[in-house]
């Protein structure tokens, strides 16, 4: 009986106070692309439930947004001019690397957590990108490399970091806008919201949207998917019957 009292204790000691639950949700969970198609923007909309039992807490709540692309194989390359010609050099290799990389958060990063808990946590784009699994990790020798694949995907719109891209409507619910520019790729993107509050990471909700063809441009893709051969063989006789129209039109007597 004296042996079943710790765990009678333990069984009545109350719940911990804290029991946040974070919902989020896309405005769209499917994106289309046809021929006109210049790009987009998804809305993330987000709330902050908590129970009764909840203690109020003295500061306001944070948020970060991450959203991830389709996974492709990446090789950066350090180039050197030697005379008229540009010669490969060191290069690295991000074999899993994301098409697309976005982080939104309520607050700059160095204000909502610290360095270790965003390095841990994997929250903005360079802990991500600095992190020991984004690629065969070699040390200071690959810094450059990953600096160097921020800046390039940055370039194109596609590595975006927005430090007042998540907007609080009331003290609980708050919104965002993520850019889908036209240069990204179809597939699956998905979508981590992260609640904190006094640096320390509270819920996580997932979520996702597809990028997907559609139209004419959806039939040519499944066409070079499924049947590259007669896809490769069309394209070639295509491209020799316009060859031979420009040469009858063109052609000087």
């Amino acid at each position: 009986m004296r042996g079943a009292l710790p765990f009678l204790l333990l069984a009545l000691a109350p719940a911990p106070a804290f029991a946040e639950t974070l919902i989020a949700t896309l405005s769209s969970h499917r994106v289309l692309i046809n021929s006109n198609y210049t790009g987009t923007s998804i809305a993330v909309f987000g709330a902050v439930e908590r129970d009764a039992q909840t203690v109020a807490r003295g500061s306001n709540y944070d948020v970060a947004i991450t959203v991830r692309g389709p996974r492709q194989s990446i090789v950066v390359r350090e180039k050197e001019r030697r005379g008229l010609v540009w010669l490969n050099r060191e290069q690295q290799k991000f074999p899993d690397a994301p098409s697309y990389l976005s982080v939104f958060t309520s607050r700059p990063v160095a204000d909502i957590t610290s360095v270790q808990s965003r390095m841990r946590q994997k929250i903005g784009v360079n802990a991500i990108i600095h992190a020991a699994d984004f690629t065969n990790d070699r040390g200071p020798v690959d810094e450059p490399f990953r600096d160097a694949l921020r800046r390039l995907k940055a370039r194109d719109g596609l590595y975006i970091e927005n430090e007042r891209g998540v907007t609080f409507l009331t003290p609980t619910i708050f919104n965002a806008s993520i850019p889908v520019p036209a240069v990204a790729p179809t597939g699956n993107y998905d979508v981590e919201v992260a609640l904190l509050a006094d640096t320390v990471v509270l819920a996580r909700s997932h979520t996702s949207f597809e990028l997907v063809k559609t139209g004419f441009e959806q039939q040519v893709g499944e066409a070079a998917r499924d049947q590259s051969l007669l896809y490769g063989l069309a394209t070639a006789l295509l491209a020799l019957a316009f060859g031979w129209f420009a040469n009858v039109i063109f052609r000087r007597d």
